[in-house]
């Protein structure tokens, strides 16, 4: 009687995974900002406001040019966006922030006013982890906000399984790494072993503003401001953390797995 209940009760429920990518993606809470903007056209002349409320130095300002924003860096306090004047940088909505070069997470000075968005892995590697893609997730010295936000891709919402992404025990059972956290100095070699243990080949995939860069931590001497110090890396997914939303996209975008082509694009 037990099972009968139990199983009647599943099927009142219903499908409960949701239908993105092939539908439309669940809305950001109101408190997510998502993905910043930087319109330089519209950054005053000689105005510092937001290089000196931003906790990461994520923003800096050469003399005679707009400010450069460093989404890597950033923890998306918005403390940036409240002070300045003229709404130089402002929240796009947007959940769509991975990049697979560093320097494409740098807005403004660069002439990009929105990240530039990652691209799929060349050829052979999406043969060979487009439908099966093990990752070990290492957190080197993290909050666990990112590791959190990992986990929830592999509730029954997301549904990470039906994209051929699994977490795995071992690295000598994984593709490729997904790393949380600045990389604490006690984490170094642990990290540096674990990546030597995945088999070639392999993929890097830094989650977070510490991943990427030592978010809130950056500069201090007992980490070492990311996990690139360390070990080569093929994504990054800014955030402190990223939504779920954020992750899944990046993953899905490495692996060619979205139905809109954005590869190598500007994020609208």
């Amino acid at each position: 009687m037990f099972v009968f209940d139990t199983l009647t009760h599943r099927l009142k429920r219903g499908c409960e995974t949701m239908a993105y990518p092939k539908g439309p993606p669940p809305a950001l809470p109101d408190r997510h900002g998502g993905a910043l903007r930087v319109d330089g056209a519209k950054c005053a002349e000689g105005c510092t406001a937001c290089v000196s409320v931003c906790p990461t130095e994520a923003i800096t300002r050469v003399p005679g040019r707009p400010v450069a924003l460093d989404l890597g860096r950033c923890i998306f306090c918005a403390a940036c966006v409240e002070t300045c004047p003229t709404q130089a940088i402002t929240q796009t909505g947007d959940h769509r922030m991975a990049a697979r070069r560093r320097e494409d997470l740098v807005l403004g000075a660069s002439g990009a006013e929105q990240v530039r968005l990652a691209a799929a892995l060349d050829e052979k590697l999406r043969k060979l982890f487009g439908r099966s893609l093990r990752l070990r997730q290492v957190s080197a010295g993290g909050c666990a906000a990112c590791e959190a936000d990992t986990n929830v891709l592999g509730t029954i919402g997301w549904d990470l399984g039906r994209f051929g992404v699994q977490f795995v025990a071992s690295p000598r059972h994984a593709d490729g790494l997904l790393i949380t956290g600045p990389v604490s100095c006690n984490m170094e070699l642990a990290l540096r072993k674990t990546w030597e243990a995945v088999p070639e080949p392999k993929i890097v995939i830094a989650v977070g503003a510490c991943a990427i860069a030592g978010g809130p931590f950056v500069g201090n001497p007992e980490v070492r401001n990311g996990a690139a110090a360390v070990v080569p890396v093929d994504l990054f997914i800014p955030g402190c953390p990223p939504h779920p939303l954020t992750i899944l996209d990046g993953l899905l975008r490495l692996l060619d797995r979205l139905e809109e082509r954005k590869t190598g694009s500007t994020a609208s």
